[in-house]
């Protein structure tokens, strides 16, 4: 919590005229106007449940906490209009047991493939057959969703190509929005100081990277050799690297975490390549607006806000050459894409990208107006705004569904 409805939520819960629950798990955040209902989830799976269950039962044991928590509302009287609703965890499995009328939007995030997507990217990887038939069944959950939820969004047209054709009808492409008030470039670039003292200076370079967590998801491997390749062979830079050092999407690293593993094999200059936990917000987009050339690589997978808040505080991006990124940035055009597999593509464009800040300032512009023009909140609230209150008035299909399909007409992307 709030997550996707980081935003929405507060729009909603600013309306006296609306009354807003949000069912969460302990220890998030309060939002002003909102009602936090916490759960805790009494029991964990099984050890002895065939493993590719694992999942789906964790999911089961989520589901019957929001179930319980639903019922005691409805028993003490209320009935909402309308459930917004993340379910890929299980949390609404079972609520239209409790709630069959009402109308439940789901936001469906990703849809999982054994090939063709996240999974098995990397070819030289082995195929693990047992890996390649848990991942059908890791989409149970996400099927039940789909099939019980009145209407759905998803972020990209990406996105929606993974789900099954058969829900394609009841799904809306709608990303959650960036705040392009708060997220803006900076003309107070240097000095700074970072967490550990050092001082950069107007003289210097800043080549940043940002991720949750150093995984090879995020191409995190790919990303380090890169950066070392390019710091022997320049000594006008620092790069800034934050985030945490665990476990996030995908498999889980060794024994040794992905972070660990890398810097046995690499020689990095620890005076210029700087490791930096995670910030708090204000201070995250501090690094986005000093920096001089932003790095972001995903595999084909869902694409970071992080990437898209990069591009709306007019950075310049260097960025992996796969999929949803390339359904919004385009080489040339907004940002420089490289390879995702490829160390010495990525330092070469690194090169170019900071050898270049004034040919390249066209980039930065274009970024940042390719999000104030298709992925601003305020474009996008109105036609969530307009999803909610259509279905919550029993319109179904809601009339804001094509809305929508006509503002993104120009931005589908056909893969």
């Amino acid at each position: 919590m709030p997550s996707q409805y980081k935003y929405l939520a507060q729009v909603m819960g600013a309306d006296k005229n609306n009354q807003v629950l949000f069912i969460t798990k302990p220890g998030k955040q309060d939002i002003p106007g909102v009602k936090k209902i916490e759960y805790k989830v009494s029991r964990s799976p099984q050890p002895e449940i065939h493993r590719y269950l694992i999942e789906f039962e964790r999911a089961i044991c989520q589901g019957q906490e929001v179930w319980r928590v639903c019922r005691k509302l409805k028993e003490q009287g209320f009935t909402p209009d309308i459930i917004c609703a993340h379910p890929g965890w299980g949390d609404t499995l079972f609520i239209k047991e409790i709630y069959p009328d009402v109308p439940l939007l789901s936001f469906m995030e990703f849809y999982y493939h054994a090939f063709g997507a996240d999974v098995y990217f990397d070819k030289n990887e082995p195929v693990n057959i047992d890996d390649v038939a848990s991942v059908r069944i890791k989409n149970s959950t996400n099927l039940l969703n789909l099939e019980m939820c009145d209407w759905g969004i998803t972020p990209t047209w990406w996105q929606l190509k993974q789900h099954p054709k058969e829900f394609h009808h009841k799904i809306s492409v709608l990303h959650d929005g960036i705040d392009t008030d708060i997220v803006k470039p900076s003309t107070n670039k240097r000095p700074i100081q970072l967490p550990d003292g050092t001082v950069i200076t107007e003289k210097e370079k800043i080549v940043t990277y940002i991720c949750r967590n150093f995984e090879p998801y995020r191409g995190f491997p790919t990303v380090m050799r890169g950066i070392e390749k390019l710091v022997k062979e320049r000594s006008d830079c620092h790069v800034l690297i934050v985030g945490n050092d665990g476990n996030g999407y995908g498999r889980n690293a060794s024994k040794k975490t992905f972070k660990q593993q890398i810097l046995e094999e690499l020689t990095l200059d620890a005076s210029r390549v700087h490791f930096i936990n995670t910030l708090p917000y204000e201070q995250y987009l501090r690094v986005l607006q000093v920096s001089d050339v932003h790095i972001y690589f995903t595999v084909p997978f869902v694409l970071s806000w992080s990437s898209m808040e990069a591009m709306s505080a007019g950075c310049l991006l260097v960025a992996s050459d796969t999929a949803p990124v390339r359904e919004v940035m385009q080489d040339g055009v907004n940002a420089l894409l490289t390879d995702f597999f490829s160390p010495e593509q990525l330092a070469a464009r690194l090169h170019e990208a900071l050898d270049n800040q004034e040919k390249l300032q066209h980039l930065r512009d274009a970024a940042r107006q390719t999000i104030l023009d298709k992925y601003s909140l305020h474009k996008l609230i109105p036609l969530h705004l307009a999803l909610i209150n259509d279905l919550a008035n029993g319109k179904l299909p809601p009339p804001a569904a094509q809305a929508i399909k006509e503002f993104n007409r120009e931005v589908e992307v056909v893969y």
